[in-house]
């Protein structure tokens, strides 16, 4: 069963960071572009960012504005959010989920997904 698990969230101070990892189980991520995911409570999911299989290429959703890194350690079957000068507006479950290839990124073909870590950002 395929299975991918969120950690590194927690609560943090505005301007504060957080690294959040996401873990696979029964099955390698270095056969997947990994794409992170939030959702804040009564609003719709949206794209965070997206790694593709070699970690070659990432892409960032507007409102990270540079605050955000994703990276992936295939050895340790990891894929990573470092997220720096976290806002309010940044609390939110933060999903990770797998998609065949980069390309499909932007797409809805994501074929396997984590229980969400929560981020919450407040003083």
């Amino acid at each position: 069963q395929l299975q991918l698990v969120e950690s590194g969230g927690g609560l943090v101070q505005p301007g504060g960071s957080l690294r959040l990892s996401c873990a696979a189980s029964g099955f390698t991520l270095d056969n997947y572009a990994i794409g992170w995911f939030r959702q804040a409570a009564g609003k719709e999911r949206e794209g965070v960012s997206c790694i593709s299989i070699s970690g070659g290429s990432a892409n960032y959703a507007d409102f990270v504005e540079g605050r955000f890194a994703i990276s992936r350690d295939n050895a340790k079957n990891t894929v990573y959010l470092q997220m720096y000068s976290l806002k309010p507006d940044d609390t939110a479950v933060y999903y990770c989920a797998t998609v065949d290839y980069y390309r499909q990124c932007a797409t809805t073909e994501y074929n396997a997904w984590g229980q969400g870590t929560q981020v919450t950002v407040s003083s």
